[in-house]
């Protein structure tokens, strides 16, 4: 018999000859072998095979990685160098491994197994949401905090289509982003004390640059005593402290009915005494609802936004502010949008697929010329790029004290000697 063979004839006996299928659903991954291997065992004695350890290992292996929801998947699942699962119908899997994209020899048979597994994974994700043809899409987190989107026909013509952004714990901490070299010592001492003395401050950048791990891996500098309310359409944000109220936007139900949308999580949180208001990424109107709270007195609010620059982020929000019907000219909305955010952080997926901020952005109203100013305190300096393709480069920073400097001084936070050179005029002042 060859090796296909033997699995199909475990997988009937199973089946036909085991209480299987009315177990499998409560055992655990360890227990759920050791039933197959008995299986095996009692199959191979009915029926007079022998079959050598290395296939019987195997045939436990398939069976219960295909039980336990992952299928074919399963060992991209578990290879840590792997970022990013991109499947296009049923033939083509690709793969991202340190920001390069490549395809992967892994396929399913049909459109039906891939359909399967992912009913399966959705099923075990317990986000109690739903994917047919009815409802065609959908994105949910796994309990390993990877994120997960699916579009399935029609809505997508080459058949199901999977994207697994896999959650990355081996970046946790601004000692991580040190080694890694997606920060340097000035940008990890200036966005830690901006955390302590509670500037409103918007990651930017586009898709996989790093926004959240950013926005996690900073805000683990929030004071612990302080209530922090997240809201989020995906839970992607993972924060460390103990008083934290997770809120998460509810889509339609099947009868076109229920929806709870980010801005409505918004309104009522302000209702919640949060200290500190973080937006896993903003979208739409909710803008106008950050800004005007921001504007009220809720200092210290994080949020992302989509943006390939830091000019472009601060049109977005206007832009979303515009979206809301809001009755103020733009020049209103840019003076608003500009007090109230003090600083932008910009990421950034380079060539060599290392990741990196690229600038802390001051976000300045000029009173004097009616207009918004970007000014980079930090930015990256791109030198060149070496045979190997890494990408050379310095971070620069500008000494002047920037707008937001004294706020430092009103929440007592402190800044290393020398940091900002208090001998120059302030930027705004230049």
């Amino acid at each position: 018999m060859g090796n296909n063979e033997i699995r199909d004839a475990v997988n009937h006996y199973l089946i036909k000859e085991t209480d299987f299928l009315k177990v499998k659903d409560s055992m655990t991954e360890d227990q759920l072998r050791k039933f197959v291997d008995d299986a095996i065992v009692r199959m191979c004695q009915e029926k007079d095979l022998n079959l050598d350890k290395e296939l019987r290992a195997a045939v436990i292996r398939d069976l219960v990685s295909a039980l336990i929801s992952m299928g074919p998947l399963r060992p991209l699942m578990e290879d840590k160098s792997i970022s990013e699962i991109m499947i296009n119908g049923p033939k083509q899997i690709y793969l991202q491994r340190n920001g390069r994209i490549s395809l992967s020899d892994i396929k399913f048979d049909n459109n039906a197994q891939l359909v399967h597994t992912i009913q399966k994974i959705l099923a075990a994700s317990g986000s109690n949401k739903r994917v047919d043809e009815s409802s065609p899409y959908v994105d949910f987190m796994l309990k390993d905090g990877s994120r997960v989107n699916v579009i399935l026909p029609p809505c997508s013509l080459i058949g199901p289509v999977m994207t697994v952004r896999k959650f990355n714990d081996a970046i946790g901490t601004v000692d991580d982003l040190l080694n890694l070299k997606m920060i340097d010592k000035n940008i990890a001492t200036l966005l830690i004390a901006a955390m302590k003395a509670k500037f409103n401050v918007i990651f930017c950048g586009a898709t996989g640059s790093g926004k959240t791990t950013m926005l996690n891996v900073f805000s683990r500098h929030i004071p612990s005593e302080e209530r922090i309310v997240t809201i989020e359409d995906t839970p992607e944000l993972r924060l460390l402290q103990d008083h934290v109220v997770t809120l998460v936007s509810k889509p339609v139900n099947i009868e076109g009915r229920g929806e709870i949308t980010m801005r409505e999580l918004f309104v009522n949180s302000l209702r919640m005494r949060p200290d500190r208001i973080i937006i896993g990424e903003v979208r739409g109107e909710e803008m106008l609802d950050l800004i005007q709270s921001i504007s009220s007195g809720h200092s210290g609010s994080l949020a992302i936004v989509h943006a390939e620059t830091p000019e472009d982020c601060f049109n977005r929000m206007v832009m979303m502010m515009l979206m809301a019907g809001v009755r103020l000219s733009t020049d209103q909305i840019q003076k608003q949008v500009a007090r109230a955010i003090d600083v932008v952080v910009h990421v950034e997926l380079f060539l060599d697929g290392r990741r990196r901020v690229t600038s802390v952005t001051d976000l300045i109203y000029d009173e004097k010329n009616q207009r918004p100013i970007l000014h980079d305190v930090l930015r990256f300096d791109q030198k060149g790029v070496t045979e190997k393709g890494e990408v050379i480069g310095e971070w620069v920073m500008d000494r002047r004290r920037p707008s937001f400097y004294e706020k430092f001084k009103k929440r007592l936070v402190t800044l290393p000697p020398g940091f900002f050179d208090e001998s120059l005029p302030a930027f705004k002042d230049v």
